[in-house]
């Protein structure tokens, strides 16, 4: 079975001395519990894995009789050091109290229990570590799944991977285009939206944050303002509401919005976002578009090669702690500008149906970034772009 680099962190993690709660971040579908479950294989200490899934939010005693149930395990086996793993805790209502309260019982008692947190909404989790668990925990973000995964696990080339994204639980799928379609569309967005949003979160319209996400599909890639958006939606609220909606997709890895470069926060908070899907499937499950015809079809097919550069930007900026933007000057664009420290970098997109851009000599001039780079025609093909970790960039 494939194993993603997380893997070796996270053991060893688990094998030096207790010290912090480990948990573990990403999008549905990514591979986390996948990834939980090949640890416990390749370790020798004795371990409990339960899951919040079924379990009532209110329901916060729960996660106490779990932890009392792994300090009985672990006396019952004589065992010197126990691993405790639980998924979906974000679920559970007060779930960082609860877990500060038995984490710190079996610090003062020195019982040596470690313990893994899986969690799909970064919002939430978050919020429960900022609030309660601070100085004892580490996060482990686990990314969408990039290209050279994508070909390494399922042999994917990199027309199959710009088109169908990298979800790894949909790549059996792919040869019957409208069960992979439905599979992304129910088992992907829907229980995304509902699950990690709708039910954690109060979201006063829910239609137009679901419009809002397949309008943000449609038009990823390009940048709209809330009030054109606003026009464009039948359940219109208003900008601010928007602007909070599409931070709650961006927390469960679906649809960003990136802001306007601009040298300084305040003008970069107020501009109009340029949208972001975190993965390719989400823009092509709702098309109408086969993938036969996309490949074919050069204006479309630019845009999905776009896209995949800027899936591969945001995933990696989380993770890899760099700024992304883009910037627009009147007709003078460029389509990515990473920011980290005081160094910044920017990068145009270009397939072959693009007309000359200008925009990157206007952007250099302004702000004196780093160094520019052209993606695709002319430029790092795009497969090998695909590959670099943005980091080695800097």
């Amino acid at each position: 079975m494939f194993e993603r680099p997380y893997l070796n962190s996270v053991k060893a993690r688990i094998e030096e001395p207790r010290k912090f709660i480990q948990v573990v971040l990403g999008p549905r579908q990514v591979g986390k519990t996948t990834m939980v479950t090949q640890l416990v294989e390749q370790l020798s200490i004795p371990n409990l894995f339960e899951s919040a899934d079924a379990i009532s939010a209110t329901n916060s005693a729960w996660i106490t009789q779990v932890w009392e149930s792994a300090r009985l395990r672990m006396k019952a086996s004589n065992a010197s050091e126990f691993l405790l793993v639980i998924d979906e805790v974000q679920k559970i209502d007060n779930w960082s109290e609860v877990v500060k309260r038995q984490w710190d019982r079996d610090t003062r008692e020195k019982v040596n229990i470690k313990v893994i947190l899986l969690g799909s909404s970064r919002l939430l989790i978050q919020k429960g570590l900022t609030e309660s668990l601070a100085g004892r925990f580490e996060t482990l973000y686990l990314r969408h799944w990039s290209y050279p995964e994508m070909q390494e696990a399922f042999g994917w080339s990199i027309e199959q991977y710009v088109y169908f994204g990298g979800y790894p639980g949909s790549a059996t799928l792919i040869n019957d285009e409208g069960r992979w379609k439905n599979y992304i569309k129910d088992s992907l967005i829907e229980t995304s939206i509902s699950k990690d949003i709708l039910m954690l979160t109060r979201v006063d319209k829910p239609a137009l944050l679901k419009r809002l996400f397949e309008l943000g599909c449609l038009y990823s890639g390009q940048i709209l303002s809330y009030t054109k958006i606003l026009g464009q939606l039948q359940d219109a609220g208003n900008t601010t509401t928007l602007a909070n909606y599409l931070k709650l997709l961006s927390d469960c890895g679906l649809l960003g919005g990136l802001d306007k470069y601009a040298g300084d926060i305040i003008r970069k908070r107020g501009s109009s976002p340029k949208f972001q899907v975190y993965n390719n499937a989400l823009i092509t499950a709702q098309s109408d578009e086969s993938y036969e015809r996309a490949i074919i079809n050069p204006e479309l097919w630019g845009r999905l090669v776009e896209s995949s550069v800027g899936t591969h930007l945001i995933n990696h900026a989380i993770s890899e702690r760099y700024n992304l933007y883009y910037w627009r000057d009147g007709n003078y664009e460029v389509d990515f500008v990473l920011e980290k420290g005081d160094k910044i970098i920017g990068l145009e997109v270009k397939s072959g149906i693009k007309a000359e851009n200008a925009g990157m000599g206007i952007f250099a001039e302004r702000f004196h970034p780093e160094k520019v780079l052209l993606v695709g025609t002319g430029g790092i093909p795009y497969d090998e772009f695909l590959k670099i970790n943005p980091r080695e960039l800097f």
